[in-house]
C-alpha cells in the first residue's frame, strides 16, 4: 500500500498506530509507518498519533479533534474556547484545554496544545459535545464554562473582589465582546458558579444577569 492508497482507505486525515497497523496488513508495521514518516505522507503529532503530510491529505486536519486525542479525558477551555466562540478578539495559536489529570504541554510539528487540570467534580459541567462535520466531534466547554476556567485557572494573581474589577479584567484586559458577554446562560453560569464555589464565578453570574439581553 502507497501513500495515495492509505489516505483513500481513511476518512479523516487524523489517524491512529492501532488504525493504521489494520490497514497496513504488513508482518512489520513500525517499519512501513517509517518509510511514510520519512516520505512525507505522514506526519507524527505524538506517539501513536498522526495525520497526513500535505502531498496527499484531502482536507485540513483538525486542531480541535487532535486536541483531544493527544491527552485525555481532555475537553477545549480556556482562551482558545473562548477565540472559538469570537468572544475575545486575538488568534489563539496554543490550543488550550482542561482536564482532570496533571497539567501537561505537548509541542507538535502541528502546534502547541496545553493541558490544565481542574478537579473532576468541576470537569463535567458545562462541557458539550461540538459537531464540526460528518466525521468530527470533539468536547469543548461552552462560553459560560471557558471564562468561569479562565478566571480561575489562568488568573490567580488577580483578585476580583468586586463588580468594578471583574469589568474592568473582562474588557479592558481581556477585551472580551460585550453583545456575546452579556448574551451568555445566566442558568448555567449560576450552576458552574455553585460548583466552581469561587468568588470570582459568582461575581460573573452577577455581572452577566444585572446586563443579559436574554430577558
Amino acid at each position: 500500500m502507497n501513500g495515495l492508497e492509505l489516505r483513500k482507505a481513511v476518512l479523516n486525515e487524523e489517524i491512529d498506530y492501532v488504525q493504521l497497523k489494520s490497514l497496513l496488513d504488513y508482518e512489520q508495521p513500525r517499519s512501513k509507518i517509517k518509510r511514510f514518516l520519512q516520505e512525507g505522507t505522514l506526519i507524527r503529532v505524538k506517539k501513536g498519533l498522526y495525520v497526513f503530510g500535505p502531498k496527499v491529505a484531502l482536507h485540513p486536519y483538525s486542531k480541535e479533534t487532535l486536541a483531544n486525542l493527544i491527552y485525555g479525558p481532555s475537553a477545549i477551555s480556556l482562551e482558545y474556547a473562548l477565540g472559538f466562540y469570537g468572544m475575545i478578539p486575538e488568534r489563539v495559536e496554543s490550543v488550550t484545554s482542561i482536564t482532570p489529570l496533571r497539567n501537561k504541554n505537548f509541542y507538535t510539528p502541528v502546534g502547541h496544545f496545553s493541558y490544565r487540570y481542574l478537579a473532576p467534580s468541576k470537569y463535567v459541567p458545562g462541557l458539550t459535545q461540538f459537531t464540526l462535520d460528518k466525521t468530527h466531534t470533539f468536547f469543548i466547554a461552552t462560553p459560560e464554562k471557558a471564562l468561569a476556567d479562565l478566571l480561575i485557572l489562568t488568573r490567580p494573581q488577580i483578585k476580583l473582589n468586586n463588580i468594578a474589577e471583574l469589568s474592568d479584567f473582562l474588557f479592558n484586559s481581556l477585551r472580551i465582546n460585550e453583545e456575546k458577554l452579556f448574551q451568555l446562560n445566566t442558568e448555567l453560569l449560576y450552576e458552574i458558579s455553585l460548583c466552581y464555589g469561587k468568588k470570582s464565578c459568582h461575581l460573573l453570574y452577577q455581572f452577566v444577569l444585572k446586563n443579559s439581553r436574554n430577558t
